[in-house]
């Protein structure tokens, strides 16, 4: 008989405690909140189906001909071929040549970055990340065993990176560069001397260029173009999605386009391996991909109409509060206030003031890496214009009486 002591935990992995994930984990303290009896405004997670844009028609449609065509089994690790094709032809009429047998369809941005990572970073290894950053890269850093080293985006120089800090930062162990362009979660485009200046940077020390372009379509002038257009021929893996430009983020279908470049010849093998082990990404929705990319995108013209719109009221509105300064965002739909904190508050004892006073929910800064006195948030501002005045009265209130001693 085997005694069991009923007393004694099971212990966790220690990567899970590695890395946290504020935009979902302040959510506990949101429902809190909730459950007390007041309204919460949730601008925490840039999902925009939840604030009434909806996913192009012709995209369900090519969805629900999938599952009743009995496309519901397992499909090629890689994708379906139609999907690769397609994310093949955009690439190439967009400037970076690739072909289909180097694109894979992935579950989500999410899962080819994890794919991507895992295939070029040993356990050790070194990954230079851009601060602020997007949480994933830490989580998915923390769980293969290897370290983000950050390097600055530069608030007074429209949040740039910092490029000085990047020669200073790169060592024997650094393996790739991240560049988030347009950028979560500032909001902010790279002018073409910043991008050209990445791509020499990466070229002079041997690494990969892990290029998260999933709000390319969302520019507030027009699509930006990817980053391998500027030179086709360097080790640039890019990642896209129909989870924002396409209004269709619950699917988690995405791909990632490994260069032309010989250089890569390993990685996309190794990203294959990697690929066959999960066997396949979400099939029926594959089938979405070639119907988005090859089809009507008018959608997204009125798309980043709203968005401007909505940056330009929000870029006023927190300029004009009391100890608040926001660089105006250029695309996608977050902004990345700074507010003037009182002596000894952090960014999080703001956001949770801010939360339990009004109801309004937002991410600290220090959530996506920077300093806890700085006073950064991100807010995602997909609300309609005329909630997201009602938003920012409150806000300007409580920021006033907050500054003054008297909030939170």
């Amino acid at each position: 008989m085997v005694t069991t002591n009923l007393r004694t935990e099971i212990p966790t992995a220690a990567r899970v405690h590695r890395f946290t994930y504020a935009i979902r984990n302040i959510v506990a303290e949101a429902q809190r909140v909730e459950s007390a009896g007041m309204h919460v405004r949730y601008l925490n997670i840039g999902d925009p189906v939840q604030f009434g844009f909806s996913t192009p028609p012709h995209l369900i449609d090519a969805v629900e001909h999938a599952l009743r065509d009995g496309h519901n089994g397992y499909g090629p690790s890689a994708g379906i071929a139609p999907a690769r094709e397609a994310v093949a032809a955009e690439y190439t009429k967009r400037g970076f040549p690739v072909s289909p047998d180097r694109v894979f369809i992935t579950a989500g941005t999410s899962e080819g970055i994890e794919l991507a990572m895992a295939a070029l970073v040993d356990e050790g290894g070194e990954v230079l990340v851009p601060m602020p950053t997007y949480p994933l890269y830490t989580a998915v850093l923390a769980k293969i065993g290897a370290r983000a080293t950050f390097y600055r985006l530069d608030p007074s120089a429209q949040w740039m990176p910092d490029l000085d800090q990047l020669e200073e930062l790169v060592s024997s162990d650094t393996r790739a560069v991240v560049v988030i362009d347009p950028n979560n979660p500032t909001g902010a485009t790279y002018s073409t001397a910043t991008r050209r200046a990445l791509l020499d940077f990466a070229e002079r020390h041997g690494l990969a260029i892990l290029a998260d372009e999933v709000y390319g379509d969302l520019g507030f002038d027009g699509p930006v173009a990817p980053l391998g257009s500027l030179e086709p021929d360097a080790p640039i893996i890019s990642f896209s999605s129909l989870s924002k430009a396409y209004l269709a983020p619950g699917w988690r279908t995405g791909w990632m386009a490994v260069g032309r470049t010989p250089r890569l010849d390993g990685v996309a093998a190794a990203v294959k391996k990697l690929a066959d082990g999960r066997l396949c990404s979400t099939v029926p929705m594959e089938h979405a991909v070639a119907a988005a990319l090859n089809g009507d995108r008018s959608h997204q013209v009125a798309f980043r109409a709203a968005l401007r719109e909505r940056a330009t009221l929000t870029t006023k509105r927190l300029c004009a509060m009391p100890g608040v300064t926001c660089v105006a965002p250029t695309a996608a739909f977050y902004a990345m206030p700074r507010v003037t904190l009182p002596p000894g508050r952090t960014d999080e004892d703001y956001v949770l003031a801010l939360l339990r006073a009004t109801g309004v929910l937002c991410v600290y800064g220090s959530g996506f890496g920077l300093p806890k006195d700085g006073g950064f948030l991100r807010i995602v501002f997909l609300a309609s214009p005329a909630e997201l005045s009602a938003i920012y009265d409150v806000m300007a209130d409580f920021t006033r009486d907050y500054l003054r001693g008297s909030g939170g």
